[in-house]
């Protein structure tokens, strides 16, 4: 199965190797045939520290490395 890969901004980068990235989403919905914004936020893995609050950056899925983080940072 293909890791999936989401486009985000970065809300926090406090914690050391760690970026929190709000990934929105836009759908039409089924009754209302309004579009819908619905946002999440992930914790990915940033090695170097390179990312900063606001950047827009990728992430993919990956094995997990701590007790929240199962994805980690792509590119900018």
């Amino acid at each position: 199965m293909p890791k999936r890969i989401l486009q985000g901004t970065v809300t926090s980068d406090a914690n050391e190797q760690t970026v929190t990235v709000q990934v929105e989403r836009r759908f039409t919905h089924p009754v209302l045939k309004k579009t819908i914004r619905k946002s999440k936020k992930y914790r990915a893995h940033d090695e170097k520290n390179a990312f900063k609050v606001g950047d827009t950056v990728r992430i993919i899925e990956c094995a997990p490395k701590s007790k929240t983080k199962r994805w980690e940072v792509l590119e900018a």
